[in-house]
């Protein structure tokens, strides 16, 4: 079970999930002592549970990775007292809206008679709420283009990281944790089209219909790799040819 299914699986029991949203909710009143955390005691009385139960349920907790727990003297008090405080915050599992979101494309590919490609580009002309501007005429503008892209593929699933090549015409953007990375094995073609789409009707919403889309599926273990590249000329390169033509 990966930490992620595990984090999920704790929290399926009502009590622990209290313990959670209590933790992190909770803000310290002024004069009250802030400890980065709670006790087993300030749980047992915000939720009505005796302590026992509370330090059950938080040793369940800290075993799936969901809390972890230290000691503070701030209370002044006694001896030393245990605090249970949030390792992370515990995001949703989305592989289901991402895998239903892919499904739904491919059946309109297959219906509609449109290529992977195509649908892919009307998804995201039709969802996208992306800002038109004039094509980039320099690798930061370029690169500001490619931003809102980066978006678009976290909300994918995906995490993207960025690179610059070729003088800041190409990005290239490797995307780890592939959401639909067996699909992709058994519909290549599908998965990667819609996908090739995708990134290119987004760059089109945002004012660059002159791109090139080159994606490498498969490249290393839930790993692929996407080059974006812009042919709208930039700046410097119309400087330089007519330099070139003047001389």
């Amino acid at each position: 079970m990966t930490t992620h299914d595990a984090a999920s699986s704790a929290l399926t029991h009502p009590s622990r999930a209290a313990i959670v949203d209590a933790i992190r909710e909770h803000c310290a009143a002024p004069g009250e002592v802030d400890a980065g955390g709670l006790t087993a005691g300030q749980l047992s009385a915000l939720l009505g549970l005796h302590p026992t139960t509370v330090r059950f349920h938080t040793a369940r907790l800290e075993e799936a990775g969901v809390l972890t727990s230290s000691t503070t003297t701030a209370f002044g008090v006694g001896a030393p007292r245990k605090i249970y405080s949030l390792v992370r915050p515990i995001a949703p599992d989305r592989r289901g809206d991402y895998l239903l979101r892919l499904l739904q494309l491919m059946t309109e590919s297959f219906t509609s008679g449109a290529t992977p490609q195509e649908a892919g580009e009307q998804w995201a002309v039709r969802h996208l709420e992306l800002v038109t501007a004039p094509p980039a005429a320099s690798p930061g503008a370029w690169l500001a283009k490619v931003g809102p892209l980066v978006d678009v593929l976290e909300d994918w699933g995906y995490v993207p990281d960025l690179a610059i090549a070729d003088r800041g015409r190409t990005c290239r953007l490797v995307l780890a944790d592939c959401p639909f990375l067996e699909l992709a094995r058994a519909n290549p073609d599908v998965v990667c089209g819609i996908h090739e789409g995708l990134l290119s009707g987004a760059l089109g919403a945002l004012g660059e219909p002159d791109v090139e889309v080159v994606l490498e599926p498969f490249v290393g273990p839930a790993l692929c790799r996407a080059a974006i590249t812009t042919h709208h000329p930039f700046d410097h390169d119309r400087h330089r040819d007519t330099e070139e033509t003047s001389a």
